[in-house]
């Protein structure tokens, strides 16, 4: 492998070309036309524009990108997180390019990046599950005798989805059908299925996701847990790792259903297997995200681990360099979101930075794509930055988190930075009590 073109933008483009700088691979940068000034595109060996602003028409646009690595020379594509990293018409127009996609095969991704047939896979891999649907609901009748047999709460969810779209939670029978038909409606507009499926909701759950990673020769190992549990409509705000509850037992009877998930199709690449877990520690599958997660950081800052370095090497045929044995989990890791939005409203808020200054110290560390004078422009996910602290503990990972959010300045525009410091101050937060729903709870959301 001599050259990987990166079908993403922003922090995650900017992470690849570190990890290619690392391998001594070229990279080749792609950009929309909004994106012409965006770091990634300044920091790669080479940057090619491949369309206006609007995703559809540059980073989703197939034709485009696979041209583009035809002309660059590409031989490897990476598509990071989101876009078309799940797509599994893409990884195989990858192939029949006789391409490298960076990830699972295409086979791999539609038995396990597809929700109703990932759980097919696991319910054969033997993990637990919550009370649910087996198939896609196909229609209000079918919606209505499933939640009866299940019992409300139930939530409705998209077998395409991610990122918590087309997600419906329904706690009576007189709202089914209107969730019911929104949900498809939302599946359909983001992700290009419709299909959703139906499972028993859990009123204050702690997601738990394991990271996982295979190599082309049978090797498969899980490197420990991440807690998400801090969301805002189902849309992750602030990760880390480990998870306060579990020990080290826990944690390995945990790892080991997501190993069997990933063993089920002889999985290879980087995958994260995520779980629901309730009061007394008892876990039940989710869904598997079949690419690198915006929270793969805290994994590394515990493990020592560069995921994506070892994404690249498996992909490139190279065996795990290390074994479960290897695997040692140390300290703690936190990791904020820095947003363009209001800390409030969470209204998104593009703009010119006008001055930025991201903090530093030891076991701080800032994943990002913007600088002093970028514009933060309107088209995509406002995530600007992410910010990783590392400490012996989780107290004073917490401690550093909040001394290294007063240190970051970015100017001109409004950052949710304020909202973060609330949410660490929190006392629910700091003891560890927090749950999915503790945002809501706590009266940060509405």
């Amino acid at each position: 492998m001599k050259k990987i073109l990166i079908a993403n933008r922003g922090e995650i483009a900017v992470r690849i070309i570190r990890a290619c700088r690392e391998l001594g691979i070229k990279s080749v940068a792609i950009y929309s036309q909004a994106d012409a000034h965006s770091l990634h595109a300044k920091l790669a060996d080479e940057s090619i524009c491949i369309g206006p602003a609007e995703s559809k028409k540059s980073y989703l646009h197939i034709p485009a990108i696979i041209a583009a690595a035809e002309v660059s020379g590409a031989d490897a594509i990476h598509p990071g997180y989101g876009f078309l990293s799940e797509n599994a018409g893409f990884a195989e127009i990858c192939r029949k390019c006789n391409i490298t996609f960076i990830g699972p095969t295409p086979e791999q991704m539609r038995q396990l990046g597809e929700k109703v047939a990932a759980r097919d896979v696991a319910r054969k891999a033997g993990l637990p599950f919550l009370p649910g649907s087996k198939s896609a609901i196909e229609s209000i009748d079918i919606a209505k005798k499933s939640a009866k047999e299940i019992g409300f709460p139930v939530i409705l969810k998209a077998s395409g989805g991610g990122g918590g779209r087309g997600m419906k939670i329904v706690h009576k029978d007189e709202d089914l059908e209107k969730a019911y038909f929104t949900c498809r409606q939302e599946a359909a507009a983001a992700f290009g299925n419709s299909e959703v499926y139906l499972e028993k909701y859990l009123e204050n759950p702690r997601h738990v996701e394991i990271q996982i990673m295979a190599d082309k020769h049978g090797n498969i190992v899980h490197l420990g847990e991440r807690d998400c549990s801090v969301q805002r409509r189902h849309q992750k705000v602030i990760e880390e790792a480990p998870c306060n509850l579990l020990n080290e037992k826990e944690r390995s009877r945990i790892g080991a259903y997501a190993v069997a998930l990933a063993k089920e199709v002889g999985y290879h690449g980087a995958g994260t297997v995520e779980f629901l877990m309730d009061d007394d520690k008892n876990v039940y599958f989710m869904e598997m995200n079949t690419r690198i997660q915006v929270e793969h950081p805290v994994t590394e800052q515990i493990t020592g681990i560069d995921l994506v370095r070892t994404q690249i090497q498996v992909a490139m045929g190279e065996a795990l360099p290390f074994s479960q044995e290897d695997v040692k989990i140390k300290g703690h890791a936190i990791e904020c979101r820095i947003n363009a939005e209001d800390p409030k409203s969470f209204a998104p808020w593009p703009g010119k930075i006008t001055a930025y200054s991201s903090p530093g110290g030891l076991g701080v560390r800032v994943d990002g794509f913007v600088y002093h004078g970028y514009t933060v422009v309107p088209y995509y996910d406002s995530m600007l930055t992410k910010l990783i602290v590392t400490a012996d503990t989780r107290e004073l990972a917490i401690k550093k988190m909040e001394c290294a959010l007063k240190e970051f300045i970015v100017d001109g525009i409004r950052t949710n930075i304020p909202f973060h410091l609330e949410v660490l101050k929190h006392p629910d937060f700091m003891q560890g009590k927090h749950s999915t729903r503790f945002l809501e709870k706590a009266g940060f959301v509405k």
